[in-house]
């Protein structure tokens, strides 16, 4: 896997490095080495992350909608 590639599936999946790194339950500067291109990004890690981000992405327009700009309403400023 490329950084670049890395770079799109962490996009599609709206994930930052820190989130990764908790993920994997590792530093952060392991994941930004990856980002950047300065380590090789391992095969498992390739193949689980394209696997996410393909999934996430197809399933993207199936997204439920209904919920777009709803608030709480146990919760009021009044």
């Amino acid at each position: 896997m490329t950084p670049e590639r890395f770079v799109k599936c962490m996009e599609a999946l709206h994930w930052s490095n820190d989130q990764l790194a908790e993920v994997f339950e590792c530093d952060e500067s392991l994941i930004e080495a990856w980002a950047m291109g300065l380590e090789e990004i391992p095969p498992k890690v390739a193949a689980w992350l394209h696997a996410l981000a393909t999934v996430h992405i197809a399933l993207e327009s199936d997204k439920p909608r209904s919920i777009r700009g709803k608030r709480a309403t146990w919760f009021s400023l009044n």
